[in-house]
């Protein structure tokens, strides 16, 4: 019988884990429908956890969508209907107090998410999130996005950890998936954070 081996990172997805935003990532992504002639009643369109790009690609076939634009353009644009509505974003309940429980049990954190670093840094800059984490990966140093493995397999390397003693807490199936398939543990975040006690590490 194999010894269990032991947690030695936390690994945060940021949009609709460590934020609450998913809904203001869905008003920013129908604006820029309603832009393309389309008016979606669904309150997120987009799917969650992979990315803005790869949700365009998804979103033009889904609606059949004929426009001269590129994904890439209609991201940025999408960028910035959500970050006119960064004022309604908020830090989810118990990050904080998870993060401090964490680092005073000797457990690295880290961040790997699907976002641009462009719109990480408004993010850390808004909600003081500069320094909490040992380690950032975002989609810009990985070829495929999450349900793909690379992002969470980037970040245990830059941590110096192996993707066994890693944990991913994700919001976003693609997350999980993805996080599974770098051999990692995953849980689910619910509506707020617990301590890391009840993370059972």
């Amino acid at each position: 019988m194999t010894s269990r081996r032991k947690v030695l990172a936390v690994i945060f997805d940021l949009d609709g884990t460590v934020l609450d935003n998913e809904d203001i990532y869905g008003e920013a992504f129908r604006e820029v429908l309603g832009l393309l002639g389309k008016k979606v009643a669904k309150k997120r369109p987009q799917e969650g956890g992979i990315g803005l790009e790869a949700n365009w690609s998804k979103l033009l076939k889904e609606h059949h969508i004929k426009t001269d634009k590129t994904v890439e353009q209609l991201a940025l644009m999408t960028q910035e209907a959500y970050i006119k509505r960064m004022g309604e974003v908020s830090v989810r309940e118990g990050f904080s107090e998870l993060v401090d429980d964490l680092k005073a049990r000797g457990i690295l954190v880290a961040l790997a998410t699907s976002n641009h670093w462009g719109a990480v840094d408004k993010v850390f800059e808004k909600f003081g999130l500069n320094g909490v984490f040992d380690m950032v990966t975002t989609v810009e140093e990985v070829d495929a996005p999450k349900p793909d493995p690379a992002i969470f397999l980037v970040t245990a390397w830059k941590l110096g950890v192996e993707p066994e003693d890693c944990l991913v807490i994700e919001d976003a199936v693609s997350g999980i998936l993805a996080a599974r398939a770098a051999g990692m543990k995953a849980i689910s975040v619910g509506a707020k954070f617990s301590s890391g006690r009840s993370l059972s590490l």
